[in-house]
């Protein structure tokens, strides 16, 4: 019991990573029909931002957090005016290649500037505390990771349930031809909905980075496409969906990496993507009758 309580805790907090990622793509998906495949290059993106605050200038996590967030917000929304917006009346496939081409130019440019070495986290960006409980061993980066995972995801929640920009992103996703008779700029609300989506990304590239201490380029594919995983599993499209698909999806990882089978953890994930768009295309929380993803 104590190691399937461990694998748990475990998974919680690499779901909450997941669950974040996941909105960014359910977000977009939402209003434009789009599978934006440069979202997981965004959090590494995040990810180098914060190394080079803590490293160079020696501020905490926090403040590279927030930079972080705001240098990728910046960058979601130019990736969005640039690539994706002169596209939007374009095929589905041409904008798909798209998004693949610009996941490939953010990983090389990186690449190019500051070479393709993984580099590492300074000690004392988190405190390197354990909590033994129970025999369950819960350490302060996992604690800090969840509660500002769950933070995060309840702002996310307030911000298009509560604001007007929120309502604006709800009509759009709904019918965006409807919603731009009665006077919603759609162009600010699909900007807008970048912003966040690559905010949360931002995020969850500090988070990831710590809790693996390792950064390098390509660093964001996998996470990435895991993510991409978890809003098909929560229903895509669906934010609540997405949440619980992401933390479903980084449970069933540890499950399999910790009772013996690391081997095969991605190959388990990608295994629920097919039994998911075989059984159930519409994902748990995903209304039935739409299209495939």
């Amino acid at each position: 019991m104590e190691r399937f309580l461990q694998q748990i805790v475990n998974g919680v907090s690499l779901g909450s990573i997941y669950a974040l990622i996941a909105l960014g793509y359910t977000m977009v998906y939402g209003i434009i029909k789009l599978i934006n495949f440069a979202h997981g290059d965004v959090l590494m993106i995040g990810a180098f931002v914060s190394f080079a605050v803590t490293t160079f200038t020696r501020l905490g996590f926090i403040p590279a957090l927030l930079i972080s967030m705001v240098t990728c917000m910046c960058l979601g929304v130019i990736i969005e005016r640039v690539a994706y917006k002169p596209l939007r009346n374009s095929s589905r496939i041409a904008v798909l290649i798209t998004a693949i081409g610009v996941s490939l130019l953010l990983e090389y440019t990186l690449m190019y500037f500051v070479g393709a070495q993984t580099r590492s986290f300074r000690q004392g960006v988190l405190p390197a505390t354990i909590y033994n409980i129970g025999g369950v061993r819960i350490s302060v980066q996992q604690i800090i990771i969840i509660l500002l995972s769950l933070v995060l995801m309840m702002l996310l929640q307030f911000i298009v349930r509560k604001t007007k920009q929120g309502k604006a992103m709800r009509a759009v996703s709904f019918d965006k031809e409807a919603a731009q008779l009665m006077g919603i700029n759609v162009d600010r609300t699909i900007s807008f909905t970048f912003l966040l989506g690559s905010a949360l990304a931002g995020a969850a590239g500090v988070m990831v980075g710590i809790y693996y201490n390792s950064i390098d380029p390509l660093m964001g594919m996998m996470p990435g496409l895991k993510a991409f995983v978890a809003a098909v599993f929560g229903g895509i499209g669906n934010i609540p969906g997405a949440m619980v698909g992401g933390l479903s999806i980084g449970v069933i990882e540890t499950l399999v990496a910790g009772y013996g089978a690391s081997l095969y953890r991605d190959a388990a994930v990608f295994a629920i993507l097919i039994l998911v768009l075989i059984l159930k295309p519409s994902g748990l929380m995903g209304k039935g009758g739409g299209s495939k993803v």
